[in-house]
């Protein structure tokens, strides 16, 4: 496996490539009137920051619903922000119609030829470093990511798979091909990929150059997020990491083959960060909560950690449960949340406890 690290461009993401190349094509009388960009997240900082660096005057459109940081973000990368309508197509009309009154240009997050073409610069690098890669695993939303990729791909190498993935929570680009009925938008870690609607022309492309698309749940798209943390020690995004996640749940597919993966971005909230980590702590069962019905008496509560803590379990959370208990009222339940280095050693508390005569259950 061959990770490509587009989570350390400036901005956090390959979303700078098509925005530079993009404003690199606009004529020196046309830059002067500025441009316009409709996004709520990377495609914003990207344009921001070229327009910047090439002296481009560049407002930025987003809907009144986005975070602070992002508008903060953006700003702080020399871009005017407008706030406009409650979605991203509302923001859209909003950049559109301000091009139309002011003569500037629209640079489109996905649906544009340069913007394209900017992307696949990524899939030039990929093959020059390894030129023996087999597959290509790239993250899909709007689809200019993936198109630019499998347009370099498909000319230098069309013996090359190239695969997309999307979260299997916001499929648009698998329902615009026909491959699985509409849908009913869900929330999901994967934001930067969550477009409804693909672009006309990246939709045709990737009809024609792309291989396969595979679908990847929330569990699996947090699970990747993790071992990015743990074994690159990289931070992504929900939409950067769903290739280790695709790569992890059709593990049968990709054996034996050598494998290219985008990790597309690394502008993730650091409150989601902390909650997908200790989400996966739970998952790997790193964590356990345990529920031990306790006499309600001086010394129950010490002679259960004590078990604990005998056991080298770490408690990190102790929540008494007399109410809502199920029990004895002379009994309380007590939940324990408790660090363990493995699932055999949550086994050996639960032994512990048992020994010196508290039940326990896993919740």
């Amino acid at each position: 496996m061959w990770l490509k690290f587009e989570n350390l461009q400036y901005t956090a993401s390959f979303k700078e490539r098509g925005a530079l190349n993009r404003l690199l094509t606009i004529p020196e009388e046309r830059r002067r009137a500025g441009v316009v960009a409709m996004s709520a997240g990377n495609h914003a900082q990207g344009v921001a920051y070229h327009a910047r660096r090439l002296g481009v005057p560049v407002t930025i459109v987003m809907p009144k619903g986005t975070p602070f940081v992002k508008i903060d973000n953006t700003e702080r990368l020399g871009a005017e922000v407008l706030l406009a309508g409650e979605t991203v197509d509302d923001a859209a009309d909003e950049a559109l119609a301000l091009c139309a009154r002011s003569a500037r240009t629209f640079v489109h997050p996905f649906d544009d030829p340069f913007v394209i073409a900017g992307q696949g610069t990524i899939a030039l690098e990929m093959l020059a470093t390894v030129p023996e890669l087999e597959t290509l695993v790239v993250p899909v939303g709007g689809g200019g990511l993936i198109s630019g990729i499998a347009t370099a791909v498909k000319a230098l190498r069309p013996e090359v798979e190239v695969i997309g993935v999307q979260a299997a929570s916001y499929p648009g680009v698998a329902r615009a091909l026909g491959l699985v009925p509409d849908f009913r938008p869900e929330p999901t870690i994967a934001d930067g990929i969550a477009v409804k609607h693909p672009g006309q022309l990246t939709l045709a492309i990737i009809r024609a150059r792309v291989d396969a698309l595979a679908l990847v749940d929330e569990a699996a798209i947090e699970r990747a997020v993790v071992l990015l943390l743990e074994i690159e020690k990289t931070v992504s995004e929900g939409a950067g990491a769903v290739g280790i996640a695709a790569l992890d749940v059709f593990r049968s597919h990709f054996a034996g083959r050598k494998v290219g993966v985008v990790i597309s971005g690394g502008n993730i909230d650091s409150r989601l960060l902390s909650s997908v980590i200790l989400r996966g702590l739970v998952r790997s069962e790193r964590m356990v909560r345990l529920r031990v019905s306790l006499p309600d008496s001086p010394g129950g509560l010490a002679r259960a950690t004590a078990a604990i803590a005998a056991a080298q379990g770490n408690i990190v959370d102790v929540v008494h449960q007399r109410a809502f208990s199920h029990g004895s009222a002379r009994a309380a339940d007590v939940d324990f949340t408790i660090e363990v280095r493995n699932a055999q050693h949550a086994r050996d508390i639960e032994e512990a406890l048992r020994r010196v005569g508290f039940t326990s259950v896993r919740l």
